[in-house]
This record gives C-alpha cells, structure tokens and sequence, in this order.
C-alpha cells in the first residue's frame, strides 16, 4: 500500500483535489471529517471535562472552543485529547483499506503536525494567492483579519511546496487539476514496488 498524504493551506482547493482521487476510486482518509465526527462523538465529553461549556446537546460548539484558546498551552492540551483519536481513526482506515494499493490521507495541517512521516509520498494542492484571498474572503462570515490568524498558524505555501513531492494547481481549473491527480496516480504507480 502506498500511503499519498494530501495538504493544503486555506482556499488552496485541498478539498476539491482530494474529492478527484475519491472520484477515481483511491480511499481517502479525511482528517478534518474525523475531528468534526469526535467533536458529534467521542471526544465531546473528554472536551467539556478539559474547557468546560464548549459542549452544547453533546456537541462540541466549535466557535465556543475556539473563544477558549487563545493560550498556547489551550491548544496543546485540546490536542492531546483530539490527536490519539484521530491517529487511532487512521489506523482502522489503513486496516479497512489493506487491499488498496494506494489510499490518501487528507490532513490540513500535515507538515505543521509531522504527518509527513506517516505518508510514503506528499502532495500539494496550491493556487497563486491572489486566487486563495480571492476564494476565503468569499466564505460566509470570513473576514481580512480572520484569513491573516488563520493564516499565520499555517506553514508558509513556499516551504509547504518545497516540501512536496507532487504539486497539484488548482488555479487553473478543474480539468487542469484533474490531470495533475491522473499524473500523480501514474508516477505512484510507476515506483517500483510501492504500490503493492
């Protein structure tokens, strides 16, 4: 099994790219759908007994949280609860799919985590920036100062491309992204013994 990890700042169309290698048939583990099924879930009550009132109708009020965490040591703590079981998610994901001969794992924050070491290979899903600015401050509620916080806990989009093996442009269109996924897939699979 060759495991592609999948990233992407805010706005970058990470998302979209990793709905293209679904539609091809690769599984996809997606992080951020993990974190907001705990939130529904298992990790509602570990978060209300850490910050007490971010839990509504056992939900996890994700703005509420966000109020609370305006420490560093807050957000280390709400990730030592999240982490395990997102990582224990992944586990029983790589389990149910050990026939695959390439899955994706889709996590926002790959590189600011470490997660490169989990995957065999990484790909970048990247737009100029006037592209990103022009797609987050078109979201409800999304404000300049909001994409700049968001922005500064993200690793700068130059280092993440330098970082990656494979550079998926969504700026350009869908078909244009869509043959970057297709060429992606055959570069995989033309490494010898990494797809077995």
């Amino acid at each position: 099994m060759f495991k592609l990890g999948l990233t992407g700042s805010i706005g970058m169309g990470k998302s979209s790219t990793a709905a293209m290698f679904r539609a091809v048939g690769i599984p996809v583990h997606d992080a951020d759908e993990v974190v907001h099924a705990l939130y529904r879930g298992r990790a509602a009550p570990l978060i209300e007994a850490t910050f007490a009132g971010t839990v509504i109708d056992g939900t996890v009020d994700r703005a509420r949280l966000s109020k609370v965490l305006f420490e560093e040591s807050r957000l280390r703590a709400l990730e030592r609860i999240v982490h395990p079981l997102v990582r224990e998610a992944r586990d029983s994901f790589l389990i149910a799919n050990a026939h695959a001969p390439i899955v994706l794992l889709d996590i926002p924050l790959l590189f600011e985590t470490g997660g490169e070491r989990e995957a065999d290979a990484v790909a970048l899903a990247t737009a100029p920036e006037s592209v990103q600015r022009e797609r987050v401050l078109a979201r409800p509620g999304m404000t300049e100062e909001k994409f700049q916080a968001i922005l500064a806990k993200q690793m700068p989009d130059s280092e993440k491309r330098r970082r990656a093996h494979f550079l998926i442009e969504t700026g350009f269109g869908f078909a244009h992204a869509e043959r970057r996924v297709r060429a992606v897939l055959r570069a995989i699979a033309g490494r010898s013994g990494r797809t077995e």
